[in-house]
């Protein structure tokens, strides 16, 4: 059983990855929409709220947790791996080393979180791989609007926070919620590059599991929680383009 979570739906763009290159395991996914967002919450709130989750997958049996939020990956990754040694964590990452692999010298815009931005873990990678032509962006409330399906002000927020950065030419999405707005994106900033951590967590999921030698062999299933509606499964599933339990 492989545990997954975030702050809502976003990590479904994680979890749609690793389904297709690791689609013989069984799956919990925990919406903790109650507790969204995560980027503005404190480190050790935060870190409180998260080990409730990953008890919970635990104790469900749970041998690998996929930490499908920024934020929470830089910020309790750490500390979760010293307390609970036994467990397999997965963490993402905004994808900025894409960026210096595959367009180094493009103009860069790092779409996060404020907590994501102002993170240890983030900075360390964001010094390491600088090209000197990015801007860091803090795009407070965009996750929560993209959480509620809010179309209309999604594109005013858009528009309003990214239309002087014309001359872009990558976008790191470095929130997992971002990635289902790319089309949103390109109405203001146009055809850019876009680059997201889900297929590298994907595949350093799938290494690590060959490492430990957790096998799948099952059918593919995924189980749905959200910590305080229902409401947002029909939306999960059609992102995923499959039925929950």
């Amino acid at each position: 059983m492989i545990g997954i979570f975030d702050s809502g739906i976003g990590g479904s763009t994680i979890l749609k990855e690793i389904i297709n290159i690791l689609p013989n395991y069984k799956y919990i996914y925990y919406s903790d929409s109650k507790n969204n967002p995560y980027g503005n919450k404190e480190n050790q709130t935060l870190y409180s709220i998260v080990k409730n989750i990953v008890e919970y997958l635990i104790n469900r049996g749970c041998m690998a947790i996929v930490i499908a939020c920024n934020t929470a990956s830089t910020k309790c990754v750490k500390r979760l791996r010293q307390e609970y040694p036994q467990i397999l964590f997965i963490a993402t990452e905004p994808a900025y080393k894409m960026v210096y692999d595959f367009n180094f010298n493009g103009k860069t815009l790092v779409l996060a979180t404020k907590g994501t931005i102002e993170s240890e873990k983030f900075l360390a990678l964001y010094h390491k791989y600088d090209n000197h032509k990015t801007i860091l962006k803090s795009c407070v409330g965009l996750a929560e609007l993209i959480e509620e399906d809010q179309q209309e002000a999604i594109d005013r927020y858009l528009h309003e926070n990214l239309s002087e950065y014309k001359d872009i030419e990558n976008v790191v999405l470095g929130c997992t919620h971002y990635p289902l707005i790319k089309d949103h994106i390109k109405k203001v900033l146009g055809n850019v590059n876009f680059f997201d951590g889900s297929v590298g967590v994907a595949k350093e999921l799938k290494r690590k599991l060959d490492e430990r030698q957790i096998l799948g062999g099952h059918s593919l299933s995924v189980e749905f929680i959200d910590s305080s509606s229902e409401e947002k499964r029909k939306r999960f599933e059609k992102i995923l383009g499959l039925k929950t339990i």
